[in-house]
């Protein structure tokens, strides 16, 4: 009666059912890799709450989904349609998050298909990767960041500033230029990097004497208020 109640409608004789106990287990050690990975995912970062519980929970749906696709084609295409249209629905999210919901759906996958034991050395191996990554700060030594200048609409930007970026930044290209303020500002940016980041301030006080003591201010590029 109980294995009855798990079966599908659609199901043939031919179609190999998963035992309940199976399921559960196999959602069950998704959930503690999905913890296992939010963790990692945490550790020196700053995430939303929002993403976090999603990257808890997105190794027990990716796995489910899998277990029930079972080997049907057109099942998995149709799943991969539903990833789609979700993916096109929601926020952006930096490089680092999207990196993590790839792991979190590997890791599902991996589960789904029965490998419990690889599904968790891969959560071990590649979330312990990321976290040595970021220990180590790999590649903020010489991260390109963001300049916003603004100025008043009499003053000629072409060539003013470029005297100071050059001696404060190894590379700079001015991106855009847009009116602010009814049209009596410019917002000025810049894509540029640094030549020594100890010396943004000076960097910064110098450019405030060109521009008037207007608005300023220096970002990376990866900076995203958007969350998953």
């Amino acid at each position: 009666m109980l294995d009855s109640l798990f079966r599908g409608v659609f199901d043939t004789q031919l179609t190999s059912v998963i035992a309940p106990a199976d399921f559960l287990l196999c959602v069950g050690v998704s959930l503690l890799i999905g913890l296992l990975l939010s963790a990692m995912t945490m550790w020196h970062t700053r995430s939303s709450a929002s993403f976090t519980v999603t990257l808890a929970l997105l190794p027990a749906v990716v796995c489910v989904v899998i277990m029930m696709v079972n080997g049907n084609v057109g099942a998995g295409v149709a799943v991969s349609g539903a990833f789609g249209l979700v993916r096109f629905r929601s926020a952006p999210g930096s490089a680092r998050e999207i990196g993590d919901v790839f792991i979190a759906m590997g890791a599902g996958l991996i589960a789904g298909m029965g490998y419990l034991g690889y599904a968790a050395l891969f959560s071990l191996l590649l979330g312990g990767v990321a976290m040595l990554y970021t220990a180590v700060h790999l590649g903020e030594g010489r991260r390109r960041k963001t300049l916003h200048i603004t100025i008043p609409e009499d003053l000629d930007y072409a060539g003013v500033f470029d005297p100071i970026l050059e001696e404060y930044t190894t590379n700079y290209t001015l991106r855009h230029v847009r009116t602010t303020n009814m049209g009596s500002l410019f917002k000025l940016t810049y894509d540029l990097t640094l030549r020594d980041p100890a010396r943004k301030k000076a960097f910064i006080d110098e450019l405030r004497c060109r521009n008037g003591n207007l608005e300023i201010s220096v970002s990376y590029q990866d900076t995203n208020t958007n969350s998953l």
